[in-house]
C-alpha cells in the first residue's frame, strides 16, 4: 500500500472542515442550552438547585451528549457551508485544474470524518454513559419527581432449569406480589414456591418471603412446607426488575453487552431497545462518513442558486436521512426487522445515494 503524506492542501481543508464543525457544535450548543434553561430555570429555583450542580453535574453532561447525539448533522452543516463557500469563489475549480483529482481532492475531508467518527464512537461507548447517570441524577433530584418503576407480570429465567414470576415489583418499596419460583429436572416439575410477597433486604442483601407455601415433588410423593417469613437467595436483584429505558444510556458499551447476554440467559425476549441501542452506538458514527461523502459531493459544483441551494438540498437530505433512522427503530420495535438491520438500512440506502453524487460530482 502506498503511503501519501499529508500536504498543505490537506491541512488546509481539515482545518476548514473540523474548525467549521466545532464552530456549529457551540453555535448551536448555545442556543440549545438558552432553550433549555429557560425551560427549567423555575424547577431550578423552586427545588434550590446549587449552581455548581446545575453547570457541573447538569449541562457539563449535556453539552457532550447532545453533541454526540447529532454529530452527524453537525458535521453535514460543516461540510455543506465550508465546501459551498470555496465552490462559489471557484476555489475548487482551481485546484482540480491543478492536476488534482476529485478521489484525492476528499482525501481531507474523509480524514476529518475519521478523526470525528472516531471520537463520536469512543464518547457514546466510555464517556458520555457515566456523564448520562450524573445528568439522570441531576434531573430526579432538581426536576422530576423521584425514581420509581412498578413493573408488573415478571417472567425470568434465572438458571437453566429454574423460572421466576411476579404480578408486580415496586421499586420505592422494594416490594413484589404473588411470587412463583418454579425448578424443572428433564422438563419435569420438581419444586415450586410460592409467596404473596416478596421483599428486599437492603442491608441484608438478601430476599424475604411472606406468607410462603413450598410444594416438592419426589418420586410421585409431595411434600407441602407452609410458613409466614424466611429470607432466601436468588440469582436475581432488584436491578434486574426496575432497569427503566434511560437506564440503557447509563451503561458502557461493555456493560451494555454483558447486560443484554445476561438477560437473554434468564429468559428474556423483550430486548430490541437494548439492541438498537447497542447497533446505533457503530452506526451512527458510521454515517458521519456517509453525510461527508454527500455533502462534500453536492457542495463541491458550483450551481446557480449558490451556498442557498446547496445548503436548501443538503439539509432535505440531511433531515429524511435522520427521518429514515427513527421510521426504521419503530419497525424494529415492532419486530418487523431486526434491530441490526433497523440501524443499518439507512446507512445503506443513504450510502448508495453518496456514491451516486460523488459520480456525478467527480465527472
Amino acid at each position: 500500500m502506498r503511503f501519501h503524506p499529508i500536504k498543505k492542501f490537506d491541512i488546509f481543508i481539515m482545518k476548514k472542515f473540523l474548525g467549521t464543525f466545532f464552530f456549529s457544535i457551540i453555535l448551536i450548543l448555545g442556543i440549545v442550552i438558552i432553550f433549555d434553561l429557560s425551560e427549567k430555570i423555575d424547577d431550578f429555583i423552586e427545588k434550590e438547585a446549587p449552581l455548581r450542580a446545575i453547570v457541573v453535574d447538569y449541562y457539563f453532561n449535556f453539552i457532550p451528549y447532545f453533541s454526540n447525539l447529532f454529530s452527524g448533522l453537525f458535521t453535514f452543516i460543516a461540510v455543506i457551508f465550508f465546501t459551498s463557500k470555496l465552490a462559489f469563489n471557484s476555489e475548487i475549480i482551481a485546484i482540480l485544474s491543478s492536476g488534482i483529482s476529485f478521489k484525492r481532492f476528499l482525501r481531507p475531508y474523509l480524514l476529518s470524518a475519521f478523526i470525528i467518527a472516531s471520537v463520536s464512537w469512543y464518547l457514546g461507548a466510555y464517556v458520555i454513559p457515566p456523564a448520562n447517570e450524573k445528568m439522570i441524577d441531576f434531573k430526579y433530584t432538581y426536576v422530576k419527581s423521584n425514581r420509581e418503576s412498578r413493573q408488573k407480570n415478571i417472567h425470568r429465567q434465572i438458571a437453566p432449569d429454574t423460572y421466576l414470576y411476579m404480578e408486580s415489583y415496586n421499586s420505592r418499596d422494594d416490594l413484589g406480589k404473588s411470587f412463583t419460583l418454579e425448578s424443572f429436572e428433564n422438563d419435569k416439575l420438581v419444586s415450586k414456591l410460592s409467596a404473596n410477597l416478596i421483599k428486599w433486604d437492603r442491608s441484608k442483601k438478601t430476599w424475604t418471603i411472606s406468607n410462603y407455601v413450598i410444594r416438592k415433588i419426589t418420586d410421585g410423593h409431595e411434600i407441602l412446607t407452609k410458613g409466614e417469613e424466611r429470607d432466601t437467595t436468588l440469582n436475581v436483584v432488584p436491578e434486574d426488575f426496575i432497569v427503566q429505558k434511560e437506564d440503557m444510556g447509563t451503561m458502557t458499551t461493555p456493560e451494555l453487552l454483558n447486560y443484554i447476554e445476561k438477560q437473554k440467559l434468564r429468559g428474556v425476549d423483550a430486548l430490541e431497545e437494548y439492541e438498537l441501542e447497542r447497533h446505533q452506538r457503530i452506526a451512527n458514527p458510521f454515517s458521519v462518513f456517509i453525510l461527508t461523502l454527500i455533502g462534500a459531493s453536492l457542495a463541491s459544483r458550483k450551481i446557480r442558486g449558490g451556498i442557498g441551494l446547496h445548503i436548501g438540498i443538503g439539509l432535505l437530505l440531511a433531515f429524511t436521512y435522520i427521518m429514515f433512522q427513527q421510521v426504521s427503530k419503530v419497525f424494529a420495535m415492532s419486530g418487523a426487522v431486526t434491530p441490526l438491520i433497523s440501524n443499518w438500512i439507512p446507512n445503506l440506502v443513504y450510502g448508495i445515494i453518496a456514491l451516486l453524487l460523488y459520480k456525478w460530482s467527480s465527472r
